[in-house]
């Protein structure tokens, strides 16, 4: 199957934007050893692929809403079917089916920008003034030239951590440089993409269904430290782009967890306590510090009465009630 349809859309996008920004009076020449409009281009390609799929980001936080909701229920089968694996993976499927739950729907936004990740891949790899075909996916020889030779802080958009220093040569680039650039950027990158699954499981909690808790432990853990050793083949071009991406999924995310916040679990009794009374929490005070909560003060306890001396007769409380009171002197 060729793909060549998704480098001729990235490649369109790429250069609206471009031409946008030289039209609005962004420097085209570098500036403080960057090409800003190709970077912005960039920068903005991500904006307009995150809009196009931000109906699918909201199908996402609803099917996680969903999947939350069904944790009691899929507790209850896996102790129902506990060392049944297959019973209890047809009853889990069927119970997601009846509910209309889907536990990869969390994964789908992910998986629909992979595309565009391969399309600007391929795009800014082949961005070299010897290569041939220049005017492939819609560009003009001079807009090829242009975006060859546009750099961040020095270092070529289409240069890689890895790149030798033959490789650089014809961009006028040093092998140095390329490497502070993009290793700083990769080390962003990866910090990036974890706090991005972190904020996400921190509000949401970690599911009861082993599948779905595996893949969230791939999302946080697997996916920043594969990008440890991958981030060396990322052109700088490419990792510009997934930064920008991460900053904007924390940002959507923060709003869309605002305003659909998650189910908060059902909080413990008395009883299910054992009788004891539920622990406070701690109310957060100015500048953000907790302060304690005042300890709720026992009951008085009942006043003692004092027992009879040894050996003193026993004082029936009745006569004694009766007694006439002796005159006084």
């Amino acid at each position: 199957m060729s793909l060549d349809w998704i480098y001729y859309a990235i490649s369109w996008i790429l250069l609206t934007w471009h031409s946008a920004w030289d039209a609005i009076g962004v420097p085209v020449g570098a500036v403080i050893g960057t090409n800003w409009a190709w970077i912005l281009a960039i920068i903005f390609l991500v904006v307009t692929v995150r809009v196009i799929l931000f109906p699918v980001f909201v199908k996402q936080i609803k099917s996680q809403r969903a999947m939350q909701a069904l944790q009691p229920k899929v507790k209850e089968l896996q102790e129902k079917h506990k060392g049944d694996r297959e019973t209890l993976q047809k009853e889990m499927m069927e119970l997601y089916r009846k509910e209309k739950a889907n536990p990869l729907m969390g994964c789908l936004p992910m998986f629909l920008q992979i595309p565009v990740f391969l399309g600007l891949f391929h795009t800014l790899k082949r961005l070299n003034p010897e290569n041939g075909g220049k005017t492939l996916y819609g560009w003009t020889v001079e807009q090829f030239n242009s975006a060859s030779s546009a750099k961040l802080f020095t270092a070529p958009i289409s240069g890689r951590f890895g790149s030798t220093a033959a490789d650089l040569a014809p961009l006028g680039a040093n092998t140095g440089t390329v490497k502070v650039i993009a290793g700083v950027l990769v080390l962003i990158m990866i910090a990036t993409t974890y706090l991005t699954s972190r904020q996400m499981i921190l509000k949401t909690g970690w599911a009861e269904d082993p599948q779905q808790r595996m893949v969230q432990r791939l999302m946080l853990y697997g996916i920043p430290v594969s990008l440890l050793v991958s981030g060396s083949i990322f052109p700088i071009g490419v990792i510009i782009y997934w930064v920008t991406n991460n900053l904007f999924t924390l940002g959507q995310q923060q709003w869309v967890l605002r305003k659909f916040p998650p189910l908060v679990p059902p909080k413990k009794t008395a009883t299910a306590t054992g009788g004891k009374s539920p622990v406070q929490p701690a109310k957060t005070g100015l500048l953000g510090r907790k302060t304690a909560q005042p300890v709720a003060k026992a009951p008085a306890a009942a006043p003692k009465v004092a027992g009879p001396k040894p050996g003193a007769k026993p004082v029936n409380p009745k006569k004694a009630g009766n007694r006439p009171a002796k005159r006084q002197g």
